[in-house]
């Protein structure tokens, strides 16, 4: 997909014009990146051969924080029709900046959190074609923003409408897999976007499952493109490329796979390989670029790998953050994309800025500084007659089934029992309940898919993340729970 301008090729970039973390070669201004990761490296206090100082990089994130205020629309919007800039949630959230603290004129009323969650809770969004990547976006800039990604609105839960694009037939891909951006994203979603208190409320074996995926897509110089590559030698064969490279460097960290892996060693040798000695920039398939650089540096900090040292120092002193410092207009804040440029790229600001603080790709929302403003908005309960959805996986020890199971609720609660038997006839992808035994009454579920309880291996259930207690029927289920079923010991 091309931009309207597509006068000049460009690297890989995450598209609001489609909706989606889509790869698209595209001319300028850079489309963008996404969000900034909780493992994210902290930038304040540097080792001596570090050649940014922490006073250079707070001016780099106070500038840049103000000129991604001079984006908000008048309505106080940031998300829309076009080339939307609602990916300032991320950065803002890694640079310390509230959204719900960003506001037009001071008009509280129309600060950007609030008026993002509307947008993300109207019937009409994402469109009448909607593709994966769309609720992954919506869930890394919610969470951002400091909206519950699964409590949007009584019926809208970005987690339940990610589980719909699992694909059975090649288990560990979200979405289309020939887009296997998409399925990179969506571990990033997953795992980042943790619940209000900071638990990881998906299974890790499910996010297992798609880093294994994301394994089997590495090339053989230890980077990734937006492409799948799985099982085909030439294109495992072919160059990876920086953008992609740290987009799954962050998918494999946040999902508890450690900087020492080879994965990550082997990824961040290709970095290093990319590096440009007299400027600290990333050599990208089109140039050294803002977004490429931001996109690299974002991964790298996910992993907690310092960019301002070690293998990322140059032997004329210069690392990644330093060009993208370089690339800043100062006072004003932007961030050009290319280093010839004349003005500012609202895309490249977004990804330099959210890179330049530290941030990996999804960030947890800071404390608001707006008097009254609670960190975390969302919906409280189910309501009654209003069609929702709920994002549940089984796991009977053999295979993974996930999906999500729409139903409409009769109470401001409903039960697991209630839940498993919606997904029977009414979950997406199909088959991930085919029974459930009792099938009435409040008591110990004894048997999922056909798989019984026997001796000391029995089903038990764990909601957005807590301690799996034995499965039941009677088992309390609010608006927005993320649902696991797993049978063992």
């Amino acid at each position: 997909m091309t931009s309207p301008r597509a006068s000049r090729p460009r690297a890989s970039r995450v598209s609001s014009s489609r909706r989606g973390v889509t790869r698209r070669t595209v001319a300028r201004p850079a489309l963008i990146a996404v969000p900034a990761a909780f493992t994210a490296l902290a930038l304040t206090a540097l080792p001596a051969l570090a050649t940014s100082t922490p006073a250079q990089i707070a001016t780099s994130k106070t500038n840049g924080v103000g000129y991604l205020r001079s984006l908000q629309g008048a309505d106080g919007s940031y998300a829309g029709a076009g080339l939307s800039n609602e990916w300032a949630f991320s950065a803002f959230a890694a640079a310390g900046t509230a959204a719900v603290d960003v506001a037009p004129g001071g008009d509280t009323s129309r600060n950007a959190r609030t008026v993002y969650r509307a947008h993300l809770a109207n019937a009409s969004w994402p469109g009448t074609s909607p593709v994966v990547t769309d609720y992954e976006r919506g869930i890394i800039n919610a969470y951002s923003a400091g909206v519950d990604p699964a409590r949007v609105s009584a019926s809208r839960n970005l987690i339940a409408d990610t589980y719909a694009y699992w694909q059975n037939s090649e288990p560990g891909y979200w979405g289309a897999s020939a887009n296997f951006n998409g399925t990179v994203f969506a571990l990033i979603a997953l795992a980042g976007a943790k619940t209000q208190t900071g638990v990881q409320r998906v299974p890790q074996a499910l996010l297992n499952r798609s880093v294994t995926t994301v394994r089997a897509n590495q090339h053989d110089d230890g980077g990734w493109t937006f492409a799948k590559a799985e099982g085909d030698p030439a294109k495992l064969a072919a160059d990876g490329d920086i953008d992609m490279t740290g987009a799954a460097m962050a998918a494999l960290c946040m999902s508890g796979v450690p900087a020492t892996d080879p994965a990550i060693t082997e990824a961040k040798a290709f970095l290093k390989s990319k590096l440009i000695r007299t400027t600290g920039a990333f050599d990208a398939m089109f140039g050294a670029n803002t977004n490429s650089n931001g996109w690299a540096v974002s991964g790298l900090n996910a992993c907690g790998i310092n960019p301002q040292t070690g293998d990322f120092l140059t032997t004329a002193g210069k690392t990644p953050v330093d060009f993208l410092i370089a690339q800043q207009f100062n006072p004003a804040g932007g961030f050009r994309y290319l280093p010839g440029d004349t003005g500012p790229s609202a895309y490249a600001s977004v990804d330099a800025l959210r890179a330049v603080a530290g941030g990996g790709f999804v960030a947890a929302p800071p404390a608001p500084t707006t008097a009254g403003a609670p960190r975390w908005v969302a919906a409280s309960g189910f309501t009654p007659g209003t069609a929702t959805e709920l994002a549940l996986t089984v796991d009977d020890g053999t295979s993974l089934k996930v999906c999500s199971v729409a139903f409409t609720p009769t109470a401001s609660t409903t039960t697991l029992g209630a839940v498993l038997d919606a997904a029977t006839t009414a979950a997406t992808p199909s088959g991930c309940v085919t029974s459930v035994t009792p099938g009435s009454g409040t008591g110990v579920i004894t048997g999922v898919n056909g798989r019984t309880n026997t001796g000391g291996a029995t089903w038990r259930a764990s909601v957005d993340g807590a301690a799996a207690a034995a499965a039941s029927r009677g088992t309390v289920i609010n608006l927005g729970d993320t649902i696991s079923l797993r049978y063992g010991s």
